[in-house]
């Protein structure tokens, strides 16, 4: 909300000047043009082949599991109470199997997805900062920070051709 009111009164203040009327304004979404690149996409798929097996073996914990507690939700009356409390032990085991690799992957995930920020930072810095030489621009404001914006002044397709072309 802080954010927003600072806007507003940084807009009304350019707005007053007779100097904005000449000013070049442009939006950008960030996020979106790391995203949307070559290389975030490529990560994805990268990220997708590295981590799937482990995802692949979460999901079977979570079958086992779920499959487990139908059955003692169903049939655990009826059940003998060595059967059940076996059942029960095997359902606890598998939550916390899950709970422990699931935490893993999390780890795992968000130590490379900083990885590939740092890789990809660099770029995307240095791409938006030549399309704003390139565009001559006075003034670039984040896509969020935006209420609405005609297409021509969202700079965000060509940050990414950009980004795109650096090696």
């Amino acid at each position: 909300m802080r954010k927003l009111t600072q806007l507003v009164l940084i807009t009304m203040a350019l707005v007053a000047t007779p100097a904005f009327a000449e000013m070049k304004v442009a939006v950008l979404n960030y996020q979106m043009a790391l995203l949307e690149s070559d290389a975030a996409k490529k990560y994805a798929v990268d990220a997708e082949k590295k981590f799937g097996p482990q995802l692949n073996k979460l999901k079977q914990l979570e079958t086992d599991a779920k499959r487990i507690q139908d059955r003692l939700v169903k049939e655990g009356e009826r059940m003998q109470q060595a059967e059940r409390e076996r059942l029960e032990l095997e359902f606890k085991q598998k939550a916390r199997d899950f709970q422990f690799q699931s935490k893993e992957l999390n780890e795992a995930k968000a130590i490379s997805d900083r990885d590939m920020l740092k890789q990809l930072k660099p770029k995307l810095d240095k791409a938006v900062e030549e399309v704003i030489k390139g565009g001559n621009f006075d003034l670039v404001l984040e896509r969020g920070a935006v209420i609405d914006v005609k297409p021509q002044l969202d700079i965000t397709r060509q940050v990414i051709e950009r980004m795109n072309k650096l090696r």
